[in-house]
């Protein structure tokens, strides 16, 4: 038996140290990917990490894109995106957690938008990241300019509110902090006047000739072009968007899946509608969502013809995107790598010493689970702590553990079935 050794004397640990090592080991038992049990265990996909940090380097210098990785439950997924985020913020970059659930369905752009907004932070700054950047944006110097230049040009595709609200957030922003920030609220969701926003520009001398209307989701679009570019202009390299549990799009109707198929395509292909937007993407989702789905429901072959039947251009588009989608899920989908000895020993190593530091004994060597190529990785991981656990009280107990394997669940759920943000039905 070896013997468990720290980097740290226990004299010297400090009570926040002690802390994070047992939330450390605590996410880990529950399979949940906190940032402390992230840091303790690594990823153990580098080939991942390579393409995501080539993903990143393309959307700072202007090419947006995203990636689609799979895997099966409990394969790590979750926990690869919460050390994703951690590598990007460190290579500073602004990065949002979106988890696609009821509240925030992947076919609404409107909330998907909302939700990247509300969870976007940057390193080192209290958040959130489109305060801070407009906060920090210098009204005076180049980025601001360039800014503006690109914000009433053509080729932002912005609505002239976008243009309007940051000439006054530049000159109101020390004189009046309250209308300041309905402004940056607006940039992050919130509805803003345009009487108001008129009678502001006119007291300014900069009468415009309209500030036309924009549908609820064409908004959102133009929301997520407007804030990659602000949080660049204020300092940062990018905005990096994760999704997770993207499945859930399995269980929703017919036309919601299409959708959805429609906006897979769209995060990974960087088609945000101008060019030039610092926006990487990552989405995640289960590896047996072609068979289950797309196959087994032959969405591949009923979704493109029922759309082309109503012989509308917005549903023939439909169709072409969302059969991209599926081709994205059926053949660019990155899986992740199952864990290899040399992986496995390394993280029975690190979380044989955290188990120790954190019970202040010394784990003795055990078995664990039968190292088959079917195991994942947080199976490994639970036993270990469990069987540990176990032994931490009784000496003498012979631990066994067994895995129990849970189905994915794609099954229609007329719950899913609701109206997106602009308040049309599905």
């Amino acid at each position: 038996m070896t013997t468990v050794t720290s980097n740290v004397a226990p004299k010297q640990r400090t009570a926040g140290s002690t802390v994070a090592r047992r939330r450390a080991l605590e996410a880990l038992r529950a399979g949940v990917p906190s940032r402390d049990a992230v840091e303790a265990l690594g990823s153990g996909q580098s080939e991942i990490e390579d393409r995501c940090a080539a993903l990143r380097d393309a959307a700072t210098a202007g090419t947006a894109g995203g990636i689609l990785l799979g895997g099966g439950f409990g394969s790590g997924k979750s926990h690869l995106l919460e050390h994703l985020a951690h590598l990007s913020l460190c290579a500073g970059y602004t990065v949002s957690r979106v988890v696609i659930s009821k509240e925030t369905p992947l076919h609404d752009p409107v909330k998907v938008f909302q939700a990247a907004i509300a969870s976007a932070v940057t390193d080192g700054l209290p958040g959130p990241a489109l305060g801070d950047a407009a906060a920090s944006l210098d009204v005076e110097g180049r980025a601001y300019a360039e800014l503006l230049r690109w914000a009433t040009g053509a080729g932002s595709g912005l609505n002239e509110r976008f243009a309007a609200s940051l000439a006054l957030y530049a000159h109101l922003r020390e004189r009046d902090a309250a209308f300041a920030s309905a402004i940056v609220r607006f940039w992050s969701g919130d509805p803003i006047g345009v009487a108001d926003l008129r009678r502001r520009l006119k007291e300014l001398g900069d009468a415009r000739a309209s500030l036309p209307p924009v549908a609820a989701k064409e908004l959102a679009r133009q929301r997520l072009r407007f804030a990659a570019k602000l949080l660049t202009a204020a300092g940062s390299a990018g905005w990096v968007i994760l999704f997770d549990e993207v499945e859930l799009i399995g269980r929703y109707s017919m036309l919601q899946r299409a959708r959805s198929y429609a906006e897979i395509a769209r995060w990974v292909r960087g088609d945000h509608g101008a060019p030039g937007l610092p926006i990487a993407a990552v989405l995640a989702m289960t590896d047996d969502f072609e068979a289950a789905v797309i196959s087994g429901r032959n969405d591949r072959d009923t979704i493109p013809g029922k759309l082309r039947d109503r012989a509308t251009p917005e549903a023939v588009a439909l169709a072409a995107a969302a059969q991209q989608g599926m081709r994205i899920i059926d053949r660019e989908m990155v899986l992740l790598s199952r864990p290899d000895a040399a992986e496995l020993d390394q993280a029975y190593s690190k979380l044989r010493q955290l188990h120790g530091a954190v019970f202040g004994w010394e784990p003795p060597d055990i078995a664990g689970l039968e190292r088959l190529g079917a195991t994942r990785m947080r199976q490994y991981v639970r036993a270990w702590i469990n069987e540990w656990d176990l032994l931490r009280l009784d000496a003498s107990y012979q631990p066994q553990t067994e895995i129990l394997d849970v189905a994915s669940d794609y099954r229609e759920d007329p719950d899913l079935e609701v109206s997106d943000a602009s308040g049309e039905r599905p």
